[in-house]
C-alpha cells in the first residue's frame, strides 16, 4: 500500500487531502472522463529517468493516445520540440495556476474552460503551492498528478512509490486511455 502522507516532512493539507490512484485504472477513468483535460509538464520530465526512456517520453504517449492538449513550462518545450511535438502551449507554471483558477478561461485552444488538469515533472514545493490554490480556489476543476511522491492538494494522486511501481502505472494509464 502507498504512503499517504506528503512527501516532503512538515507539510500539513488540511483535512480534505487527494484520493489515492491505487490502480491505473483510476486515472484512466478520470481522464476518460474528462470533457476538456489538459496536461502540465514541467521541466524535471525531461531530467527523469525510467528504464529505457524518460519521463517526458510517457508524458507525450499520453498526451497523443488520449488526444490531451499540452502546457509545457519553463524549457520544457525545447524538449518536446526535439521529440516533434509542436503543439504545446508555453506559459509559466504560476499563471497557468492562475489562469486554471478562472472559471471563464476557455484554455488556449478558446474552446471551453479544462475540467482535469494533469500536472507532472514540476518540483514538488511548486506542485504542491499550485494544487493547493487550485484546491482552494477552483472547485470547478479536478487536479491530478502523476509523479511518483503523494501530493495531498491534488484531487488525486499516486502515493509515495518506488520508481519500478510508478513506470508500470505510467504504462498501464497510456495503454488503457489508448483503447
Amino acid at each position: 500500500m502507498p504512503v499517504t502522507e506528503p512527501w516532503q516532512t512538515a507539510e500539513i493539507a488540511g483535512p480534505k487531502k487527494a484520493s489515492v490512484i491505487s490502480k491505473p485504472e483510476v486515472a484512466d477513468a478520470m481522464i476518460k472522463r474528462a470533457k476538456h483535460p489538459v496536461l502540465i509538464i514541467g521541466h524535471l520530465a525531461a531530467e527523469i529517468d525510467l528504464d529505457d526512456k524518460k519521463m517526458i517520453d510517457y508524458l507525450l504517449e499520453l498526451a497523443q493516445s488520449g488526444n490531451i492538449p499540452i502546457i509545457a513550462t519553463g524549457h520544457t518545450n525545447r524538449d518536446l520540440l526535439k521529440r516533434g511535438y509542436k503543439k504545446a502551449g508555453i506559459m509559466p507554471a504560476v499563471a497557468i495556476g492562475h489562469r486554471l483558477t478562472d472559471p471563464t478561461w476557455k484554455g488556449l485552444d478558446g474552446k471551453e474552460p479544462y475540467d482535469l488538469a494533469i500536472f507532472a515533472g514540476l518540483p514538488y514545493y511548486m506542485e504542491w503551492t499550485i494544487l493547493s490554490g487550485l484546491k482552494h480556489f477552483a472547485p470547478h476543476i479536478k487536479t491530478m498528478t502523476l509523479d511518483n511522491v503523494y501530493q495531498p492538494h491534488a484531487s488525486w494522486s499516486f502515493g509515495n512509490i518506488s520508481v519500478k511501481e510508478w513506470l508500470e502505472n505510467l504504462r498501464a494509464i497510456i495503454g488503457h486511455v489508448e483503447d
